[in-house]
């Protein structure tokens, strides 16, 4: 996914990366009125899409030890995805992961890779943060609204953020926004003793309605312990 967070500072006081901004995906597309009679029959005839898998993937240079856009990519865009999500009868129609950046004060860069998989109903987004903010920071600073949780035995924090709607290809094309509807943050730490890694997945629905915490807890219990870096225990 192209890096929506340019420009993002923050002191140590300041939420990581991944929970200042949120970015969904959706994807523009459409048939043209004369050919559309072909392309129905051509369907009627033809094997279904296969899922979206992560090749087209940007990779770019991190430092050693970090997660990619690519690997997060693989761990969301499961198999199981759509039934954990409760919509068993859809697949991936997007999937793409990037080696992101966050410019800090200081000219300091931190590397935030990301990876995001979209579905006909849902889309989710992955992000990992080497920030040193620890989650139970984090919680803190996310205000009345944002509930205290564990997934897997690690601090966790979920709470509701706005995403902005992206069109965009996955080829040279520059993305546009827009406003968009709100979606569920999970923010996880990478470790049971809270380091100041961690690992936020968003999820939002395509219709602008509420997505559902279940499922956004049943996705990070299977990714989670699927992504390099994950520490169980």
């Amino acid at each position: 996914m192209a890096d929506n967070r340019a420009g993002t500072k923050r002191t140590r006081q300041g939420l990581n990366a991944g929970v200042q901004a949120v970015a969904a995906v959706v994807l523009v597309g459409g048939l043209a009125g004369g050919l559309w009679q072909v392309q129905v029959h051509k369907r009627e005839r033809a094997q279904p899409a296969p899922p979206a898998d992560c090749s087209r993937s940007q990779r770019g240079t991190l430092p050693k030890g970090y997660v990619t856009g690519a690997q997060l990519c693989e761990a969301l865009n499961r198999p199981d995805l759509p039934a954990l999500l409760g919509t068993p009868g859809e697949r991936a129609e997007s999937a793409y992961g990037s080696e992101g950046w966050v410019e800090m004060a200081g000219d300091q860069k931190l590397a935030a890779p990301e990876a995001t998989v979209q579905l006909g109903t849902y889309a989710l987004k992955i992000t990992a943060s080497y920030d040193d903010l620890p989650v139970a920071e984090a919680a803190q600073l996310l205000g009345n609204g944002a509930q205290v949780q564990t997934v897997l035995g690690h601090q966790a924090v979920i709470s509701t953020v706005q995403a902005t709607a992206v069109s965009f290809d996955l080829g040279d094309g520059k993305p546009e926004t827009g406003p968009g509807g709100p979606a569920r943050s999970l923010l996880v730490a990478g470790s049971a003793k809270d380091r100041g890694d961690s690992f936020e997945l968003v999820v939002w629905r395509r219709d602008g309605r509420s997505p559902d915490d279940p499922a956004l807890f049943r996705v990070a219990e299977k990714v989670l312990p699927t992504v390099p870096g994950w520490t169980a225990g």
